[in-house]
């Protein structure tokens, strides 16, 4: 399978473990920083990758890179999948079925990051067996594999959607297709509205501590002139001027 561009997707990361893990060298124990990141762009491209490294952003940084490289397209139906699926991997065993329009989705920590990050809103999931995060997203990420679409189907077999799933299903198709199309845009211009007041709030906030700054340092100077300089001419010189040369012409 040829590999995605990542370059030409607008994708987002969500870290769905962090976990500090050890080697036993000779010289005793090497630890080091695992983390498990899942991409996506919320609308149908997903991919997860494991980074390891002495710190955590150069971990995470690194499970970014790899989960670049590791994209799949998940053929969606409206806000849900095509058809249930349930897949194994490991000791972990991963249910996912297709859900009406307002259920959410319904799924746990590990299965929840990669059905958001697909562009998946409405599914019922369920984890069995094992409940280790790697070998579950694993598990999420080989059941979307399995999918296909209507379309592709139709394709395959050199038929028509209608033909394939009836005239009636291919009409809910296109309209699920359509509905879940405008709400992809929607949600991406909430997402780019709210990265914009993110970036307006960090340079006003820039721009005020650089401000603040610079005026509090000169209050600062201020007010070591009036302590200092006056102590040294209000208090030392007057001490000098009215305790030693009236003391000495008293006597």
């Amino acid at each position: 399978m040829a590999r995605i561009d990542a370059t030409k997707l607008n994708l987002e990361e969500t870290v769905v473990q962090v976990s500090r893990v050890s080697k036993v060298v000779k010289g005793g124990r090497r630890f080091s920083i695992r983390a498990l990141v899942v991409v996506g762009d919320h609308n149908g491209y997903v991919g997860c990758g494991l980074g390891k490294a002495s710190e955590y952003t150069e971990a995470i940084r690194k499970g970014v890179e790899d989960a670049k490289k590791n994209l799949m397209q998940v053929p969606l139906f409206g806000t849900t999948i095509p058809f249930m699926v349930t897949t194994r991997f490991g000791a972990s065993e991963v249910m996912l079925k297709p859900a009406a329009p307002g259920t959410g989705v319904i799924a746990g920590g590990a299965v929840r990051a990669v059905m958001e990050s697909a562009g998946v809103r409405d599914i019922l999931t369920k984890t069995l067996g094992s409940t280790n995060k790697s070998n579950t997203v694993h598990a999420c990420l080989k059941a979307l594999r399995e999918l296909r679409s209507p379309e592709e189907e139709a394709a395959r077999r050199g038929k028509t959607v209608a033909e394939v799933v009836g005239k009636k299903r291919a009409e809910q198709i296109a309209t699920a297709n359509a509905y879940a199309a405008e709400q992809a845009a929607a949600a991406r211009a909430a997402r780019e509205e709210e990265a914009r007041d993110r970036d307006r709030r960090g340079g006003d906030q820039r721009s005020g501590d650089r401000r603040g700054g610079g005026s509090g340092g000169g209050r600062g100077a201020g007010d070591r002139r009036g302590g200092a300089g006056g102590d040294r001419r209000g208090g030392g010189a007057g001490d000098r001027r009215g305790g030693g040369s009236g003391g000495d012409r008293r006597r």
